[in-house]
């Protein structure tokens, strides 16, 4: 949707998967609703809801941590309010460190608002959204902010450089520590992609630490590239054939693994770390099987060591 041109700022978008609100990342209002409730909006053309309240999140500091990147941000955000703790409020993004958050970065971060229980997360709409915006546009828009003095229920700040690399345990997202805390984990799997982190810049990081080297023996790596232009970007710049020669399977995109759907469903006690947004018991297949939750960076360098590892023991 956004990168066709139809997710325009300041747009009421509202969509049949809860992660619609991966498109707050352009300044949009956009949140997830039942199919039912979808079909009555498509029909009658409006719908109603109550107004929610807002939690701004300000985000200060002046860049990232080694490998460190959006995921990141919303682990610790959500590992910090608990998968309730936006719940029906919007979480709204500003700050001095907007300008180091690339909008892949934003559009990570905003897809996993819903993981806090929020109805919707939006950016602050700045130079870099524009930027994107205006390359795709197919029709005018129009820029909404916050008044200033506005009334928020609850303002959270967080520098993005004291953010560490993190990692989401079993079996819910908050469930997130440093990953120096994770005690060893030898793995099964490894997602890189989705709707959360299967955009270029994310499949660019993964190439970038696995050119050159190979998986671990016995791990599959399964990356999913969130759209055929993605896909194909990175197949003429050449993301693709290293991730291939490094012994990856690359799907055409889909949500695949992560709604348990078919590719990499888990068997009983298996493991997997993914960029995928959720973790909940059976989500990938079996019942006792394990998902943990990384950025794209954790993920790569995790597949060649065969278990949970800072990227830069293989960097």
């Amino acid at each position: 949707m956004p990168e066709q041109g139809f997710v325009m700022p300041g747009d009421l978008i509202l969509g049949a998967d809860s992660h619609t609100c991966t498109y707050g990342a352009l300044g949009a209002f956009s949140t997830g609703i039942g199919s039912t409730d979808l079909a009555v909006a498509m029909k009658q053309g409006e719908v109603w809801m109550r107004v929610p309240e807002t939690i701004k999140v300000q985000l200060t500091g002046n860049g990232f941590q080694d490998w460190v990147s959006g995921k990141d941000i919303i682990l610790f955000l959500i590992s910090k309010i608990g998968v309730e703790g936006a719940r029906y409020k919007v979480l709204e993004f500003d700050g001095d460190a907007l300008p180091y958050l690339s909008i892949d970065n934003r559009f990570t971060i905003a897809n996993m608002t819903i993981e806090a229980g929020a109805k919707a997360g939006i950016f602050k709409v700045d130079q870099i959204t524009m930027d994107y915006v205006n390359a795709r546009k197919k029709k005018d828009y129009k820029v909404f902010y916050s008044d200033k003095g506005a009334n928020y229920c609850d303002i959270i700040n967080i520098n993005i450089n004291e953010v560490p690399l993190y990692v989401a345990r079993p079996h819910s997202p908050d469930n997130g520590v440093p990953i120096d805390e994770v005690p060893e984990v030898i793995l099964d799997q490894v997602v890189i992609g989705s709707c959360t982190n299967g955009r270029e810049e994310d499949l660019s990081i993964a190439a970038k630490i696995l050119k050159r080297k190979k998986i671990a023996k016995n791990l599959r790596l399964i990356v999913l590239p969130g759209t055929q232009e993605i896909y194909l970007k990175c197949l003429r710049n050449g993301v693709i054939e290293t991730l291939i020669e490094a012994g990856a399977a690359v799907s055409t995109p889909t949500c695949g693994p992560c709604v348990g759907a078919h590719m990499g469903i888990l068997g009983s006690g298996e493991k997997v770390l993914a960029t995928t947004n959720r973790n909940f018991a059976g989500r990938m297949g079996h019942p006792t099987s394990e998902i943990y939750l990384s950025n794209p960076a954790v993920a790569a360098a995790s597949a060649i060591a065969g278990k949970i590892i800072n990227p830069r023991e293989v960097m």
